[in-house]
């Protein structure tokens, strides 16, 4: 019988001009207390594809990773400080595993009650088709919706190629990059 799951807190500040919402953390995120918690989920890659990585305070350059080197706290902020806000569409949901095709009952976030804390919030973008199946709840707040290839390592389909190029239109279109 699958067990009722609770999701992560936003990771968001006033100054957040796209929010990305996943469909609901999978058992890596949720056991870490973070989003895209799986070492191989390439959101965090991605991200510092898009932007040139800073070095935690004290620290020169190392070619290291961002994931590697800095933190989970330190990452949000050094994603905050781009504009860049992470949640998810769901706030709970019943789940064996990781899957999302596996989500049942879930209930959704309160994406108006968000958006009133995050006066630059220029757009939201799915992270992934069931993401983007609740893009309704983004449409419903008058801003644009996109969708992106999941960062997920369920999501075999794409290259880290393709998937990079797809994230940097949108970062582009909205001034991040």
């Amino acid at each position: 019988m699958p067990v009722r799951l609770t999701g992560l807190a936003p990771v968001v500040s006033e100054n957040t001009v796209i929010l990305v919402l996943g469909s609901f953390p999978g058992r890596a995120s949720l056991a870490s207390g973070q989003y895209y918690g799986h070492p191989q989920n390439q959101f965090w890659r991605i991200q510092e594809a898009l932007f040139e990585p800073i070095p935690p305070p004290g620290k020169a350059r190392t070619g290291v990773s961002l994931a590697d080197e800095t933190a989970y706290a330190g990452r949000c902020q050094w994603l905050l400080a781009r504009g860049v806000g992470l949640w998810d569409v769901y706030a709970s949901c019943e789940r064996e595993g990781s899957l999302d095709s596996k989500i049942r009952a879930p209930v959704a976030n309160d994406f108006v009650a968000l958006a009133r804390q995050l006066p630059q919030l220029a757009c939201v973008v799915h992270n992934g088709g069931e993401s983007y199946r609740q893009a309704h709840h983004g449409h419903a707040l008058g801003l644009p919706v996109e969708k992106l290839p999941s960062t997920s390592p369920a999501n075999a389909a794409m290259s880290f190629t393709q998937k990079l190029k797809a994230w940097r239109t949108i970062w582009l279109r909205h001034g991040l990059i």
